[in-house]
């Protein structure tokens, strides 16, 4: 009897330890897409932050990583959110590393006002790379005629269809340059006081927890169960945040009607991004 009126009690006044919200962010960071297999992007996280941190009794959102990074952009905007709502709500953020947060995934990462990581994660890799495929002679081969009309000299820089050009590649880098001007910037500001003196902290390189440590990249070593515990008291829970669920049990938002064609193109996408997701994981041995 005494334990169900005092779950009739507001939260405050309960005896029963702090809530510690968790968001978990998994996957590569791919702009769109998610039809066919869920991406990290900003469109799919924001509901989930908005509601971890709209629980107004804890003191701190707890967000776990676990991606090898993936388009700029999104790493910056989801970035960008959690530090708007961590002061909007005035929350701690406490971030912690699972296996990876290397390139856009340390980008998110450095939202936090302290990273801890396990001895074994990678972190880093604070570089910008792009890919992809070149086929000059597959059309030829194969007895088909490509017809491309543009107005703009440059529109069909770095066509797959074409033989590669240096100003296209110079283009290019000078691209890759800026964005890792952008990003070198925001390691600076977010880990300031902390960051070590070291030329190859920006040099694309990733390492362990332990040595991400060494090189002021994170704050700690540990897991967040125990470490949430030892800061809020061993009655301290963890609760995850997800995102809502629809009539039917279905992950929300987002649900349109889906055509044949669509469903073809959306598989042929789902493929393309499964690739790209692939490639980032194996570079890091995962």
């Amino acid at each position: 009897m005494a334990g169900f009126l005092r779950k009739l009690l507001p939260k405050r006044f309960r005896k029963d330890g702090i809530t510690i919200p968790v968001v978990r962010l998994q996957g590569a960071i791919i702009s769109g897409g998610g039809q066919f297999r869920p991406t990290l992007n900003l469109a799919n996280v924001a509901p989930v932050l908005e509601k971890a941190f709209a629980m107004k009794d804890a003191p701190a959102v707890a967000i776990s990583i676990n991606s090898p990074g993936g388009s700029p952009v999104q790493s910056r905007l989801i970035f960008t959110r959690i530090r708007e709502l961590a002061r909007e709500k005035q929350k701690k953020v406490l971030v912690f590393v699972e296996d990876v947060a290397a390139s856009g995934g340390y980008m998110i990462a450095l939202a936090g006002d302290e990273i801890i990581a396990d001895a074994t994660s990678i972190v880093g890799s604070i570089g910008v790379v792009s890919g992809g495929f070149g086929f000059p002679e597959l059309l030829k081969k194969i007895g088909v005629e490509r017809r491309v009309y543009t107005a703009g000299e440059n529109k069909v820089i770095l066509d797959p269809f074409q033989p590669e050009k240096e100003k296209d590649i110079e283009y290019l880098k000078s691209l890759q340059l800026e964005i890792h001007q952008v990003f070198i910037s925001m390691v600076r500001e977010r880990r300031a006081g902390k960051l070590k003196d070291d030329a190859t902290v920006f040099s694309g390189l990733f390492w362990s927890g332990t040595r991400g440590l060494e090189l002021g990249l994170i704050d700690g070593l540990g897991d967040m169960r125990q470490e949430l515990k030892r800061r809020y008291g061993q009655k301290a829970k963890l609760e995850l945040v997800t995102a809502g669920r629809g009539l039917f049990g279905r992950r929300i938002p987002g649900v349109s009607p889906v055509s044949f064609e669509g469903a073809a193109s959306g598989l042929a996408t789902g493929l393309v991004e499964a690739a790209e997701e692939r490639a980032l994981w194996s570079r890091f041995g995962l």
